[in-house]
């Protein structure tokens, strides 16, 4: 999602739901690994799995991981409707 000029603490936000624990740890360490190999760039990550949303920070793009319920519940893209989604995959 494409929120520059909308906010000022970042450009992208990345948003993705995993259905377990395990799914959200093992794509919060793929993404920071990958973007680390490719692109050399670190990563802050915040949240906990169990509690259900993970945030990894690359600065200019926010990575958010949800359990189902939290998505739902956090509703992120209506937060940011005024954002332009760039891609969708269901």
């Amino acid at each position: 999602m494409d929120i520059k000029g909308i906010a000022s603490f970042t450009d992208y936000f990345v948003i993705c739901t995993g259905t377990s624990d395990r799914m959200l740890d093992a794509l919060a360490n793929a993404a920071i690994e990958d973007v680390r190999k490719k692109h050399r760039k670190k990563a802050r990550k915040q949240g906990n799995s169990r509690d259900g949303w993970v945030v990894v920070d690359y600065g200019d793009v926010v990575v958010h991981l949800f359990s189902p319920d939290q998505r739902d519940y956090y509703a992120i893209e209506e937060l940011w409707e005024d954002g332009k989604v760039l891609l969708r995959l269901k």
